[in-house]
């Protein structure tokens, strides 16, 4: 019915990002923005510079996980 949850997100689901980890979400996972967006991505610590893939975008953030280094 809906392609995307919120159209203003700077992100799409299954799209790769280079990102720093700035922060820790209280639940654990590692903080990162894009544009300002917010992006949880679990196993990763404050200063991880990582490419991720999204998995799942909410209005106001989305989910990602770590792309493994080849």
């Amino acid at each position: 019915m809906y392609k995307n949850v919120d159209r203003s997100a700077p992100v799409e689901v299954g799209e790769t990002y280079e990102v720093t980890i700035e922060d820790i979400a209280k639940e654990g996972d590692g903080i990162a923005r894009v544009k300002g967006f917010v992006i949880f991505v679990p196993n990763t610590v404050v200063g991880d510079e990582i490419t991720i893939k999204i998995s799942k975008i909410m209005r106001n953030f989305a989910f990602a996980e770590k792309e493994e280094e080849e």
